[in-house]
């Protein structure tokens, strides 16, 4: 079995993948801007488990580069889109190039990727594809107007390719994570946690390795669990 999972040098995506090489799974790694950290995370990965694990320098916003990544794997089984920015900050302070990277990367790549599995996933008439989403998507966040709606989008195109590709027998469902204690939150100052985590009725963050067993989970779930987003939060929502 062959997975790609993008955005994988640390927090969710990192849990994913060794998630997956316990599985069994040979690995395709990739991240834009932190390829050193990629590939210590590859090779203890590949030490731990076993399996074949390879790291990938790619800007999945970017078409050219996706569809050479996409020409060197071949076949594929699983794709985890989990590769992600997030900007924070008043709507009438960010400018339209910002709006833009944000889109781009957290859902121009998505299309790109899908695309590109699907070539190889239609004529086999089998795979799955799961993309990381927030609960920002469902809800909406305040100072998170480009992320809530780049993660709004990526739960609707989960649900409208859903339907596209289930008579070829590939299930597309989304994960969309509460407050989860990867990097992209620390930005929050102690205060400002604390106050989150008062509003979550699970008494904490989630981790990475609980979004990463959920993960594994649809990756062998039953093949008629397909358009799903599915929330893991806490309860927060």
């Amino acid at each position: 079995m062959k997975a790609l999972v993008t955005g994988a040098s640390r927090g969710i995506g990192q849990a994913i993948a060794e998630a997956l090489a316990r599985e069994g799974y040979d690995l395709y790694l990739t991240c834009d801007r932190t390829f050193d950290l990629l590939r210590q995370v590859a090779d203890g990965i590949s030490s731990a488990y076993a399996v074949n694990v390879t790291p990938i320098e790619a800007d999945m916003s970017d078409e050219t580069a996706v569809d050479t990544l996409f020409e060197q794997i071949g076949g594929l089984d699983l794709l985890v889109n989990n590769a992600g920015i997030s900007y924070i900050g008043l709507l009438q302070d960010m400018s339209l190039d910002e709006w833009r990277r944000i889109q781009s990367v957290n859902l121009d790549s998505v299309f790109l990727t899908c695309r590109a599995a699907l070539k190889f996933m239609i004529p086999e008439q089998r795979g799955r594809i799961i993309n990381i989403s927030s609960i920002w998507g469902e809800t909406g966040a305040s100072m998170e107007v480009a992320y809530s709606a780049s993660k709004g989008g990526l739960n609707a195109f989960t649900k409208a390719l859903a339907k596209e590709v289930a008579t070829s027998n590939i299930q597309v469902n989304a994960i969309a994570c509460g407050v989860i204690d990867t990097e992209m939150n620390r930005h929050l100052s102690t205060e400002e946690m604390a106050c989150i985590i008062e509003n979550i009725p699970a008494d904490r963050l989630g981790l990475p390795s609980e979004v990463a067993a959920l993960a594994v989970s649809l990756a062998g779930a039953p093949a008629y669990l397909t358009g799903q987003v599915i929330t893991i939060d806490g309860g927060f929502t």
